[in-house]
């Protein structure tokens, strides 16, 4: 697992680091300087003439170092001072003194020139506040240059914590972030402000954490190791009983996608209880599924309880609808499931009715809401939970002891008090009908083979974005659908089995 910080987090190392381990932290400042050339070296960039944009922090420190160094390479470089108060810091003043006495030019008022590169070295991490003014004025310039940008560990203007534009922000083309990954720069809009993203090591390690452990990763394809072995004596009953609730007369595909994903995860049977209109779809594109339907507004409840306790896991939702057979499903499951649940598309939207009914107590649940949805269980606005999506996972999470899988361009997994996962796999061609269906079964067949939610959920999450990074490579983006996703689901498996 990788680990991704916040602000507060990546101040604690970096604070430790300096305090505990007694590493300088000018000596922190020249590692963050030498990466940032290194990268710029490595990665081509026109260095003809570079102009480098310091703040008054460390962070502009960091970018003074920059400059120095690149003068001393022959480079014909520049140091504009965003603002020449001399309210500096320490860092800052000592770094500014070093460039002076090695000649580098230094501006206090923007020029216009005919630079190659520029490097972003305004604000760092702890910016909290919105940009205006001068420097705003500035930042607009940047942006207006049309020349690259390389930001030193963060994009000017970007929140660290939700990646939120805090007024305005650089916009760059490479961002050399130092020790760990920020949330800021993977979650949007920050994650379009940050381009290419390197990851440098200048003595902030893992050690640095001490005592205090971070509260946010993301899977690695190492991680995908960790999938359960199959043995040579086995048959369909060692991998796990999937009962799936999907799909009504007009949104059957639901139910043909999520089955066919819990088979791609491996599981052993998968059972779909469907609208009778499903029967010969089902039938033709998962033949391998059991089938359980029902006709028009005739449900047979004692047949839907013994299809529940036969299962290991419970998935409801996927095109269901929403009238009375659908919410007597759902009620039923949740009173009568003795097994993890997934929770899905109209089965949460039956759920926001009556959200108190996860109060009582109830089995282990994992809830897959895209934004809307979550708006709806969450009383909230569309636009508060996009740009909130950690915290509203994780409350959401906590009050109601679910797993809260928040889907959106970067999906979120938040286990109540316990680690919350950011998925960094999959790609905008998965935002099409009928990929969230595909999750919600390849959870569900996850979680039957023995893995426990906990880990079932942000798995899924990952070997899902890694099914569509794959086939988008055969259809492209624009032409990747729902339907693609079970055969790339079956390649990841491949990759990965033991």
């Amino acid at each position: 697992m990788e680990y991704l910080v916040n602000a507060r987090e990546m101040k604690n190392c970096d604070k430790n680091t300096i305090e505990f381990y007694k590493m300088s932290s000018d000596v922190l400042m020249e590692r963050a300087a030498l990466a940032v050339v290194k990268k710029i070296r490595q990665q081509g960039y026109d260095t003809t003439q570079v102009l480098v944009v310091c703040g008054t922090g460390n962070n502009g420190g960091d970018g003074v170092a920059v400059a120095r160094i690149l003068y001393e390479q022959g480079v014909s470089t520049r140091i504009l001072l965003a603002d020449a108060s001399h309210a500096y810091s320490d860092g800052m003043k000592n770094q500014l003194a070093i460039a002076e006495n090695y000649g580098v030019p230094i501006l206090t008022e923007w020029e216009e020139a005919a630079d190659t590169l520029i490097v972003d070295a305004i604000f760092g991490i702890g910016l909290s506040r919105q940009i205006e003014g001068k420097t705003a004025d500035l930042i607009r310039k940047i942006n207006e240059k049309n020349v690259p940008v390389v930001a030193v560990d963060i994009a000017s203007g970007i929140s660290a914590d939700n990646g939120a534009v805090l007024g305005c922000a650089v916009k760059a083309d490479m961002t050399v972030t130092f020790a760990f990954k920020k949330l800021g720069q993977l979650l949007y809009p920050g994650a379009d402000y940050t381009g290419k993203l390197f990851v440098c090591d200048i003595g902030i390690t893992k050690k640095s954490w001490l005592e205090k452990k971070p509260s946010y990763f993301a899977l690695e394809k190492e991680d995908l190791k960790n999938l359960p072995k199959r043995e040579n004596r086995s048959n369909k009953g060692s991998y796990g009983k999937v009962l799936l609730i999907a799909g009504s007369s007009d949104m059957g595909g639901a139910a043909v996608f999520a089955s066919a994903a819990a088979y791609a995860s491996g599981c052993g049977l998968v059972k779909v209880v469907t609208a009778e209109e499903n029967r010969t779809a089902l039938l033709t594109k998962v033949p391998e599924a059991i089938l359980s339907t029902y006709a028009g507004k005739k449900l047979d409840r004692n047949e839907l309880i013994t299809s529940v306790k036969w299962a290991d896991v419970v998935a409801i939702g996927p095109g269901i609808g929403t009238d009375t057979v659908a919410r007597e499903m759902v009620k039923t499951v949740l009173e009568v499931a003795a097994v993890p649940i997934v929770m899905d598309a109209d089965a949460l939207n039956i759920l926001s009715e009556d959200i108190n009914v996860l109060l009582r107590p109830h089995t282990e649940l994992i809830v897959t809401p895209h934004p809307g949805e979550m708006a709806r269980l969450a009383c909230a606005s569309v636009s508060y939970v996009k740009d909130n999506l950690i915290a509203q996972a994780e409350e959401f999470a906590r009050a109601y002891n679910v797993i809260c899988v928040l889907k959106d361009a970067r999906t979120v997994c938040a286990i109540p008090y316990g680690k919350t996962y950011l998925n960094l796999t999959g790609n905008h061609g998965m935002a099409t009908a009928g990929s969230g269906d595909v999750l919600c079964g390849l959870i569900a067949g996850l979680t039957a083979q023995g893995i426990q939610p906990e880990s079932a959920a942000p798995l899924g999450v990952c070997i899902h974005g890694l099914a569509g990074d794959i086939m988008a490579k055969k259809t492209g983006y624009h032409g990747l659908m729902a339907g693609d996703l079970p055969a790339g689901i079956k390649k990841v498996m491949k990759k990965f089995e033991i």
